[in-house]
């Protein structure tokens, strides 16, 4: 009997499934959205927030040749500026809850990523591309407008000042193996398996020491914004919990008695 749960809504569906849960993206062929994929969206972190069996996350597409093109023109030239610019505080709050969310987040990117596509896939934890995806990229400079859901600033604290000034004022696009070598993805697979290579990555972290796990990436998520004195000291409160849990004893004693620890997740 299987013990997989599907949640389907008009422009996503969730699956959850031994402890990884899946979203799936449909919105439409290129899967560029408006407010009502983000409202969606942003329930279903909630949810999966409140759900203890839940370990990692991973963000895919259903639809070829697009992981997604980001915002929806036709949506944002109907919209006023006062409008567009809720949407966009609005999907900046939606993206920040994933960096505070004890579960792992990882972006499958299977096919073009660019504009509020990339932005989403830089509001989650790790990156993995397939190696002909597509392009991947920031060219809202040839809009006349900025990438206002992250964009400037998740990618130049992740890949550096410099590189992303580049990348959001020129408006280029990178190959897969491009954005590996800048740390923009963390992995770039044959792109037959990247669905497949990505969710086997997320079932070994879903079974090893989660408790742990969700710790570490609170630790790096939220220390990175803080002073290092104070980082440090958020990291020892961190690790003071961790030695009282149920997973540390574990840890110890499997490893002292050369047996596979059971990982109970507390």
């Amino acid at each position: 009997m299987s013990d997989t749960v599907a949640i389907e809504k008009k422009n996503l569906t969730v699956v959850k499934n031994s402890g990884v849960a899946e979203i799936h993206l449909h919105i439409n062929k290129t899967n560029a959205y408006g407010l009502e994929f983000y409202q969606e969206f942003n329930a279903a972190i909630d949810d999966l927030r409140f759900d203890p069996n839940i370990k990692v996350v991973v963000l895919m597409s259903d639809v070829p040749k697009f992981f997604s093109a980001g915002a929806d023109i036709n949506f944002l030239k109907a919209a006023d500026p006062r409008y567009k610019t809720q949407f966009c505080l609005f999907c900046n709050e939606t993206l920040d809850k994933i960096a505070r969310s004890p579960q792992v987040y990882i972006a499958c990117l299977e096919g073009h990523t660019v504009g509020g596509g990339l932005e989403m896939a830089l509001g989650c934890d790790l990156r993995f591309m397939g190696d002909e995806a597509g392009k991947i990229g920031l060219p809202e400079v040839s809009l006349g407008v900025l990438a206002g859901t992250g964009g400037t600033q998740r990618l130049a604290r992740l890949i550096g000042y410099s590189r992303a000034l580049d990348m959001n004022i020129t408006g280029e696009t990178l190959t897969p193996q491009e954005a590996l070598d800048i740390g923009l993805v963390n992995k770039v697979f044959p792109q037959a398996e990247t669905r497949e290579r990505t969710l086997e990555y997320a079932r070994k972290i879903a079974e090893s020491a989660s408790y742990a796990v969700s710790n570490i990436k609170l630790s790096i998520m939220n220390g990175k914004e803080m002073p290092l004195n104070v980082a440090i000291r958020y990291e020892g409160e961190l690790q003071n919990l961790l030695f009282r849990s149920e997973d540390a004893k574990e840890g110890l004693s499997a490893f002292l008695e050369k047996r596979k620890p059971n990982w109970k997740g507390i």
